[in-house]
């Protein structure tokens, strides 16, 4: 490691682990209600163990970020951080928020309270004082960064970076705006749904997937910036009117469902940029690095993000095919997949790459950080297709058929069952990572005189010990 204020970064990634385990058990929990309806039904409530579900995903992914910016950074930039203290003080907030809305949302605190209450709105259901708070801290963190890439180097990866992050921040702001006519707040919210996740969380993601192919397969950087600059045009020209195709329904004019279909459509081509660029990096890579965890990772993000937001998400995004499956398990299929290729995976690759380096350490405990890969991917899959079969059958007989809503999931029950088991895999494979992880065990592997001579020289090698 080659700046101290890069250890920040551990404890942002050991905040992250924490909700993430949260997210999934509370995944299974939900995955098993389906099977068994009556399950926890007057303990914790479906609903909320959705907020839960949902909420925390969100918020780990964010520390994950952040968390990621904060190692990054300093290393791109060659100077330390602007403060450390101001990272901390960002880190407390996000934490007693996070206390805050779980409290809130269990025991059903401050219901219509306009400040301290419960909001309703899907994703953003937080209390107001904890949006307040959340801004608190996206500005603190954006003044942090800004300060040390100012001061220091700028590259590509720390320009796509910042844009993406400042722009995520900007559009949180819409959570403030709950007008009274419900197809203008549903335009607001998607302006937060759909351009976080389709747009600025798509340069975030670049932006680090560039970073850890830099240093994974030691390609040129002149390589690397072109292709994150392309990535990051194409993400936002068909991301911004790809917002289009949440408008077909909500009472917007009808243009939208061409406007809609079409840019939507193009969604895909970021996608197959960056699983494109991830291999054609590895294939001209002249490294052999040791952190081979880190580099399945990073593949598995690229590849896993092309079919879950790519394909799957092209799947039904037509505007004529929306109209029969939009709110059907193939939309859950899709999303699963989507935030589990793009994002879940791009922060298990960097917290994989580096926390040998936050721990002063040689890369460790790599096959169970490569079985926790295959495990959880295989889970998210599985689930992804089974879901995906539920989804068919769900819309051929509800929307197609008119069957009533709860006959027809009575029908589909066994795919629900199978979902399950497959949570369950997705369970056992994190709770397998954060293990590798979080106890750093050398492994028993005796180089040969070549491998010697090439850890000798690896820069990333060197900078652990």
């Amino acid at each position: 490691m080659k700046y101290q204020s890069q250890k920040i970064a551990l404890a942002y990634f050991a905040v992250a682990l924490a909700l993430f385990a949260v997210q999934v058990t509370l995944g299974l929990v939900m995955g098993w209600i389906y099977v068994s309806p009556n399950f926890l039904s007057g303990l914790l409530p479906f609903n909320i163990a959705r907020m839960l579900h949902t909420n925390s995903l969100v918020v780990w992914l964010l520390l994950g970020f952040f968390g990621a910016a904060y190692y990054l950074v300093p290393e791109e930039s060659e100077r330390e951080l602007y403060s450390t203290k101001l990272a901390w003080l960002q880190l407390g907030i996000f934490v007693l928020g996070t206390a805050g809305v779980v409290v809130t949302y269990l025991f059903n605190l401050f219901d219509g309270n306009w400040l301290l209450g419960n909001e309703g709105r899907e994703f953003i259901e937080q209390p107001k004082w904890v949006k307040a708070g959340i801004v608190v801290a996206a500005l603190i963190f954006l003044y942090n960064i800004s300060m040390t890439v100012l001061a220091g180097k700028k590259t590509a990866i720390t320009n796509i970076l910042l844009l993406g992050l400042w722009v995520l921040s900007l559009l949180f702001l819409f959570a403030f705006v709950n007008p009274d006519n419900l197809a203008l707040d549903k335009m607001y919210w998607w302006y937060i749904v759909h351009l976080w996740v389709e747009g600025t969380w798509e340069l975030v993601m670049a932006s680090i997937l560039a970073f850890l192919m830099l240093k994974l397969t030691g390609v040129d950087r002149e390589v690397v910036e072109k292709w994150l600059y392309v990535i990051a045009a194409l993400a936002l020209f068909s991301g911004i009117l790809g917002t289009g195709h949440h408008y077909y329904w909500i009472g917007t004019p009808g243009y939208w469902q061409w406007i809609g279909s079409i840019f939507s459509s193009l969604e895909i081509v970021p996608f197959f940029a960056m699983m494109s660029f991830a291999f054609v990096m590895v294939w001209k890579g002249r490294r052999d690095h040791p952190n081979k965890a880190a580099l399945l990772w990073s593949l598995g993000c690229a590849t896993l993000a092309f079919f879950g937001a790519g394909v799957w998400g092209f799947l039904h995004t037509l505007h004529g095919v929306n109209y029969y499956s939009h709110g059907t398990q193939i939309t859950a299929a899709h999303g699963h997949l989507a935030f589990y290729g793009a994002y879940v995976c791009l922060v298990l690759a960097i917290v994989s790459y580096a926390m040998p380096h936050l721990r002063g350490r040689d890369p460790y405990n790599q096959v169970l950080n490569m079985a926790s890969f295959w495990l959880m991917s295989s889970g998210v899959v599985f689930m992804t297709v089974v879901l995906t079969f539920a989804g068919a059958l769900q819309t051929h007989l509800q929307r197609v058929n008119g069957e009533a809503f709860m006959d027809v999931q009575d029908q589909l029950w066994i795919f629900y069952a199978m979902r399950f088991g497959a949570g369950v895999a997705v369970v056992l494979g994190a709770v397998l990572f954060i293990y590798a992880v979080a106890f750093p065990r050398r492994e028993i592997v005796t180089p040969g005189p070549l491998e010697s001579d090439r850890l000798s020289r690896d820069p990333d090698h060197m900078a652990a010990e």
